[in-house]
């Protein structure tokens, strides 16, 4: 990545999926340009194709797909149409969403309200939580309540609760891996249980891959095939235009047409015109022509081999490596902490930030405590950038005093 006063080594930004100025990406961008077509109610041949290649990347009951301008309107459909869907199944509380403890879906006061990350943040003294808002725990198996290997069953139990408690729920939305939460990977049995309970109730289980999806999980084009689950509806944005506005809503057909059953018309003027389009269907094709998700998947598993080693050596300091392909995250943690009680670090999580920088390697640090590095560069990424990184933070941890 090419700043204003040299090279720094990008390991944060998400966004440029295929990497930074992707030559098939600006060109396909340039050329549409000089004819758009904002949406005039007609179908483009640019979108008609796009849309194809782009849900050929879903499992088949996901068959029909909404373009928006970002991963936040995405979100934003997603709950207006779990909620037509839901009220048509009759169930008791269709706006009723169950969401993630900091979690983070986007921006417009719909999705933030539904993002415990950025309604905790403030200042006022004001109690944000809204009433149609079910909040559960990050389903953290490392630090979290419940750990070990059916930790992730004993999580769902919160919302097969709230699911009880209130005769069921419009939504249940979860982030694929979840980024300002800690980079947290959805344990095992979490997600078939959740969804199961859901369901019976008439509702919608939303997976936002808004930050994981594109191939970055590696071994699959989207992190949620990991977890053996289809979701009712998948909402996309961040590297579909690899900085370029577009984000999509893919969904079950019987959703969309329960939607349409509302009689309200879905419109967006600039949702999915012809040069998003253009530019989605280049980073389609640069992610296939590249090998950029085997390389997620190679690069991924180097990566985090290293980041392990890093760990087994500074496991007084480093006390978890999780994620998958190139999105990862480590948490550091307290000297003092014991298996009972970890304890957070998020000193040393700057410092290892704020040094990274200094020597122009760019990455973030993210949780509720703020003490997880977060690692999702472009998928262009390198075994010789991975080795670059770790020399940065083994560096940082040597300088680092006093923590």
């Amino acid at each position: 990545m090419k700043g204003p006063d040299g090279e720094f080594l990008d390991c944060a930004n998400n966004v440029a999926g295929v990497g930074h100025s992707h030559s098939r990406v600006v060109k396909a961008g340039q050329d549409e340009l000089a004819r758009i077509q904002t949406n005039g109610r007609f179908l483009h041949p640019t979108r008609s194709r796009y849309i194809q290649k782009l849900l050929a990347t879903l499992p088949e009951e996901l068959d029909t797909l909404y373009l928006v301008n970002s991963g936040s309107e995405a979100n934003d459909l997603a709950l207006r149409m779990a909620s037509q869907y839901a009220r048509m199944k009759g169930n008791a509380n269709p706006t009723h969403t169950i969401c993630l403890d900091a979690a983070y879906h986007g921006h417009t006061q719909s999705i933030v309200d539904i993002s415990p990350y950025k309604w905790r943040q403030c200042t006022d003294g004001l109690n944000y939580h809204k009433e149609h808002v079910h909040v559960v725990s990050v389903p953290d198996t490392y630090r979290g309540a419940h750990r070990g290997v059916d930790g992730g069953e004993k999580y769902a139990q919160e919302v097969c609760d709230i699911v009880d408690m209130t005769g069921g729920v419009g939504s249940f939305i979860h982030e694929a891996i979840m980024g300002c939460g800690g980079q947290i990977v959805m344990p095992e049995g979490y997600l078939p249980k959740a969804y199961a309970k859901v369901r019976e109730n008439g509702g919608i289980c939303i997976a936002d891959e808004v930050q994981t999806g594109f191939g970055r999980a590696g071994e699959s084009f989207w992190q949620f095939e990991k977890y053996g689950v289809v979701p009712d509806i998948v909402t996309m944005g961040k590297p579909m235009g690899n900085g370029y506005p577009i984000g999509g809503v893919a969904v079950r057909r019987e959703v969309a047409e329960a939607f349409a059953n509302s009689g309200i018309e879905y419109f967006n003027t600039y949702g999915g015109n012809s040069v998003a389009c253009a530019i989605g269907e280049a980073v389609l094709d640069a992610i296939s022509s590249d090998g950029l998700q085997t390389n997620a998947n190679n690069v991924g598993s180097y990566l985090k081999s290293k980041l392990k080693n890093f760990m087994a050596k500074n496991s007084e300091v480093v006390g978890d490596v999780r994620g998958y392909g190139l999105f990862l995250g480590v948490e550091f943690i307290a000297k003092e902490s014991t298996e009972e009680e970890i304890i957070p670090n998020a000193d040393l999580c700057k410092f290892v930030v704020d040094y990274l920088k200094n020597n122009r390697i760019i990455t973030s640090r993210d949780g509720p405590d703020g003490n997880v590095l977060k690692l999702k560069p472009p998928l262009t990424f390198t075994e010789k950038d991975c080795d670059t990184l770790m020399a940065g933070i083994e560096a940082a941890l040597r300088e680092a005093k006093g923590f």
